[in-house]
């Protein structure tokens, strides 16, 4: 999925369509996020002026979690909802242009798990 989320970010720059552009980007960056490695509390290294910060026993590159395409498409469905209750709150609040622009992003978004496998 994210191959095609890609992709497709790509062809909607270009087309300079905002919404899809909005849309696949928010996508991209919660699997990105969801892929971090939570942080190990250590204790910093004292005495080092080279690493600022750094924990003893660390290198700089930690293996990333692996997701699965269920974990992805679980992601994206999650960011359909977000907007989807995000658009009935701003409707609710006068803001039908608002409401009608998160519509259309989950709209963008809905696509993709329609056709996930």
């Amino acid at each position: 999925m994210r191959s095609r989320l890609r992709r497709d970010l790509s062809a909607a720059i270009k087309a300079r369509d905002s919404v899809a552009v909005s849309a696949l980007r928010t996508a991209l960056a919660a699997i990105e996020n969801a892929e971090a490695v939570d942080v190990i509390s250590a204790p910093p290294i004292t005495g080092n002026e080279h690493f600022a910060g750094a924990t003893s026993g660390h290198g700089a590159e930690v293996q990333r979690r692996a997701l699965t395409n269920a974990d992805e498409a679980a992601l994206v469905q999650s960011q359909v909802d977000q907007r989807s209750m995000a658009a009935q709150e701003f409707e609710a609040l006068g803001r039908q242009d608002v409401a009608d622009l998160l519509r259309a992003e989950a709209d963008v978004l809905r696509a993709y798990l329609a056709t996930s496998p």
